[in-house]
């Protein structure tokens, strides 16, 4: 377990923590309660290799079992990275955010990065496709699924905007869930299923590129590419925790209250 200090100990170099009251570390906490807490355990958990976005309602136990990981060493770590992540600049707290601030953070912060920077990697993809299939064939497949990831972002978000997002703030704001469906938990459980394709598409995207790692021989195009989608999938990992985990989970606590 030597790389898994290692790698704790460079988070903890890097990262600041949250003010807010924080839960102890158990093997049943669930990994997304633990990254709401402390925002920057994020990037200890992208380490591990622990999905906590998409995988954050699965316990810390049931994420060091998929992984192979000791669950005791991965609770001495945790706490070990939790002490020290005072140092350096904080991460946003989404979880100290209204729901109607956090909505409006999602959408400033999030939505409008990937709809800058989808399109930039959709054009990246497809050139260096064209100019060097010929010595890659996973360039094509590479190309396609770059163009089916942002179809489905761009669509996903628009709905977030048009649809959901406002019927969080109403919620928020006390107004009854009038959603035509009866529940705000239909729209949601779609929100959720497309956050599990598009990180199965980035996970695609992660083992055609040999984890975004370029070649000798790749290009300076694609060595963008690459940096850009390594880019794209951390915000994911933020972006869907905050829906997932936050997010969705008070609007749900809050519809039911009315």
């Amino acid at each position: 377990m030597t790389w898994l200090k290692a790698g704790a100990a460079g988070l903890c170099n890097s990262a600041g923590m949250s003010t807010a009251i924080q839960p102890a570390f158990t093997s049943e906490s669930t990994i997304g309660d633990l990254v709401a807490a402390r925002p920057l355990l994020a990037r200890f958990f992208e380490k591990l290799g622990i999905d906590y976005c998409c995988g954050g309602k699965q316990t810390l136990a049931a994420a060091c079992a998929r992984r192979g990981l000791d669950v005791a060493t991965t609770l001495a770590l945790l706490e070990s990275a939790g002490a020290l992540l005072a140092a350096g600049p904080a991460e946003v707290d989404a979880a100290a955010m209204g729901q109607a601030e956090l909505a409006d953070h999602i959408e400033t912060t999030h939505h409008a990065y990937l709809k800058q920077e989808l399109p930039r990697l959709v054009e990246m993809a497809h050139r260096v496709a064209t100019k060097h299939g010929w010595r890659d064939s996973r360039l094509a497949e590479i190309d396609g699924t770059v163009l089916d990831l942002a179809n489905e972002m761009l669509s996903h978000m628009q709905k977030e905007e048009a649809v959901l997002f406002p019927l969080v703030r109403q919620i928020a704001a006390g107004a009854a869930d009038g959603f035509h469906c009866g529940s705000i938990a239909n729209p949601i459980r779609q929100m959720e299923a497309e956050h599990e394709s598009a990180g199965a598409l980035t996970a695609r995207l992660r083992e055609l590129t040999d984890g975004f790692t370029p070649d000798a021989e790749a290009c300076n195009t694609h060595r963008a590419l690459l940096a850009g989608l390594a880019e794209f999938e951390a915000d994911l990992h933020r972006h869907v925790h905050k829906e997932n985990n936050i997010l969705f989970p008070r609007a749900l606590t809050q519809a039911a209250g009315r």
